[in-house]
């Protein structure tokens, strides 16, 4: 029984102990009130603070309903902390929507759907999904078919940011035409028309948060919206870029055409002053060293001019 007293004064002891410790933080140092607190040096983990207000497509997120701020908030702090993509994806803003703006303008579409090409590719041409989805815009095969985009294994024209874009505009263009809503044609561009439409008409509703869907899809929407938040605000969740540490858009290069038969690219660069490395940089829709071409197509190639292995510097 005399233990009793020693027992409860060393846990009133550890209790004081780790108040101050929870007070003070590591090493002895005050534990800071908010993120802002942290020191340059530290590296902060924390919950991303959402704004009050947010649009997709000037289509209202509604961000008071409890299930779509936690949806928000989960892929925003996987999208925050996948940091080397994250990051490369912010630094290749400046190369590539300069090239597909203009092209979702000319159809229609809102610029916010720059946004779900980063969820899609990290703005990397050359990205193949498991599935076969290909390119910038990340496009099925049969996708590219319905929209006129060639394919194959030596030249596949999905990897086109160009030819891409004109693809992936008119497919969100009859998607919205059909649903009357830019979010449910976001929702559309990862499960497909048929997809979306069964599942509105079964479930009675009319609202992509309104719409139980698999869960990609369910995430997918929210993918692109934080990745508008993080582009629009990249400080704020974490990320400083200087201007110089975005990469710039291509510069220094012609055009030429060519519908040759059994071309051989690396003969064909040499002979426009270049090599096959920077030929497939300029232009990743050419997947082989060789292309029959037996229909004699007619390709548009981005040849380097002087400078351009200095771009950026």
């Amino acid at each position: 029984m005399k233990k009793l007293p020693i027992l409860l004064t060393a846990l009133l002891l550890t209790g004081t102990v780790a108040t101050a410790c929870a007070q003070q933080g590591h090493g002895g140092q005050p534990a800071p009130a908010s993120v802002s607190d942290i020191p340059d040096e530290a590296a902060p983990i924390f919950v991303p603070n959402l704004p009050r207000e947010l649009t997709f497509a000037g289509e209202r997120v509604p961000l008071e309903y409890a299930e779509v701020r936690e949806a928000l908030e989960r892929e925003m702090t996987v999208t925050m902390y996948l940091h080397s993509r994250t990051l490369r994806t912010l630094r290749l803003t400046t190369r590539y929507f300069p090239v597909i703006e203009p092209i979702m303008a000319k159809y229609g579409i809102p610029e916010d759907f720059k946004y779900l090409c980063m969820a899609e590719s990290g703005l990397d041409p050359n990205t193949v999904s498991p599935v076969g989805a290909s390119g910038l815009w990340q496009l099925m095969p049969s996708a590219a078919k319905d929209y006129g985009v060639e394919t194959g294994s030596n030249v596949d024209l999905r990897f086109n940011v160009e030819i891409a874009t004109e693809a992936a505009c008119k497919y969100l263009r009859d998607a919205y035409e059909r649903y009357g809503s830019w979010t449910l044609a976001a929702a559309s561009y990862n499960a497909g028309l048929a997809g979306v439409s069964r599942r509105l008409e079964i479930q009675g509703v009319k609202s992509y948060y309104d719409l139980f869907l698999p869960e990609e899809t369910m995430r997918y929407v929210y993918r692109i919206l934080s990745f508008k938040l993080l582009t629009e605000r990249p400080q704020k969740y974490g990320f400083y870029l200087r201007k110089k540490d975005y990469l710039p858009a291509f510069e220094n290069y012609r055009t030429v055409t060519i519908n040759a038969q059994n071309i051989d690219w690396s003969e064909f660069a040499a002979k426009q002053g270049t090599n096959y490395r920077v030929l497939r940089i300029l232009n990743p829709w050419i997947r082989s060293y060789e292309y029959a071409n037996k229909s004699g197509i007619t390709y548009t190639v981005m040849i380097p001019t002087e400078g351009f292995r200095e771009n950026g510097k």
